[in-house]
């Protein structure tokens, strides 16, 4: 027997060699067993060949098992668990969609601030030939009139309002000291026994001035408010309105400028597109710019009547108001809060009104 031979002599519990006839017996049966397999696996790998080729595997249903033969179940993988390349379909799909948006909003971007690029440099353009006298520029002669009326009249109301307002800061602190004097006059007329007729007399004084001043700080605060709404509302939309129009006749004006230029150059196919292309964008505008010229005449004529009504009803409750109180007609000072529905704050109350916290 060979050494090759004596070392694949397993050994017994008592070291004899009893079982070494069995396993010769049991090894050429086990080579036997192995070349049948051999050929009917060949045929059967055949067709299973084939079905596979026809079919394909289903990867979700295979599993890899590892440790060899006879080895436990913890060696079982779900293929399930492995994602191969196609698996990877969904996932790519939407990364491809976020980045064509990303790439489509970056191309918005761009085509944005080219657009507001060029249309920057031809409005300059344009007023460097305009303030030069190099340049020609669409006057509407009858509507600038009333534009500058506006802002005339803005200015004037503008400087009502602040002295109207400086007005109403002055009679508050009177009104209050007048109040302060008239609970003077008649705490001394309860501590000076030999004057208290003649306190008295001017703690009421003081007290019935104060009374009509507040109704008059009344009037006044509406007719404050009133043409504070009138200049910084109603006026400055008009006026927002203007600024508007005024851009946009000076976006007119650059390209009709630029069609102009275009049209006494040369006639190439280059020229004639970009020529047509302007003639889009002078048409764009031209229709911006008349649109926005009749809005600004609808609004100055709505602002015209508008401000006659709201003036006229100040005007008058203002002469009123400051008549009666310096008459010392304290029923038609009060008759005419009535009339123009003018509520005052409750009686006591010693927080100042909104002008002087303002």
């Amino acid at each position: 027997m060979s050494k090759a031979a004596t070392m694949e002599i397993p050994i017994n519990s008592n070291g004899g060699t009893r079982a070494l006839a069995e396993d010769d017996s049991l090894e050429q049966a086990a080579k036997l067993q192995w070349s049948l397999d051999e050929k009917v696996g060949s045929s059967r790998g055949t067709r299973d060949l084939q079905q596979v080729m026809v079919s394909g595997p289903n990867l979700n249903e295979t599993s890899i098992v590892s440790g060899g033969y006879g080895g436990t179940a913890e060696g079982i993988i779900p293929t399930g668990s492995i994602k191969g390349p196609n698996m990877h379909h969904s996932t790519s799909s939407s990364s491809m969609t976020a980045e064509e948006a990303t790439r489509g909003v970056a191309v918005e971007k761009y085509e944005a601030m080219k657009k507001w690029g060029l249309n920057t440099y031809k409005c300059t353009k344009q007023i460097i030939s305009e303030r030069f006298g190099r340049g020609s520029r669409t006057v509407d002669l009858e509507l600038e009139a009333q534009i500058e009326v506006l802002r005339d009249t803005k200015r004037k109301y503008e400087s009502v309002l602040r002295l109207a307002k400086a007005l109403t800061n002055h009679f508050y602190n009177m009104v209050q000291t007048q109040h302060a004097l008239g609970d003077t006059f008649a705490d001394l007329s309860q501590k000076s026994p030999e004057l208290r007729d003649e306190f008295g007399f001017n703690a009421e004084t003081q007290k019935l001035l104060c009374k009509n001043g507040e109704t008059l700080l009344g009037a006044i605060n509406f007719f404050v408010s009133s043409i504070n709404t009138l200049v910084n509302k109603t006026m400055e939309d008009t006026l927002m309105t203007i600024r508007m129009y005024e851009n946009a006749r000076l976006e007119f004006d650059a390209y009709r400028s630029d069609l102009e230029e275009l049209s006494m150059g040369p006639r190439d196919a280059v020229t004639m597109a970009r020529i047509e292309g302007a003639q889009e964008q002078y048409q764009v505008h031209k229709e911006k710019y008349e649109r926005l010229r009749s809005d600004v005449i609808i609004k100055l004529n709505f602002l015209e009547e508008n401000k006659v009504k709201v003036m006229h009803k100040q005007l008058l409750l203002f002469h009123n108001a400051i008549s009666a109180y310096f008459a010392g007609n304290q029923q038609q000072l009060e008759q005419t809060l009535k009339q123009f529905n003018i509520k005052l704050r409750p009686p006591g109350a010693d927080k100042p009104s909104w002008l002087e916290e303002q």
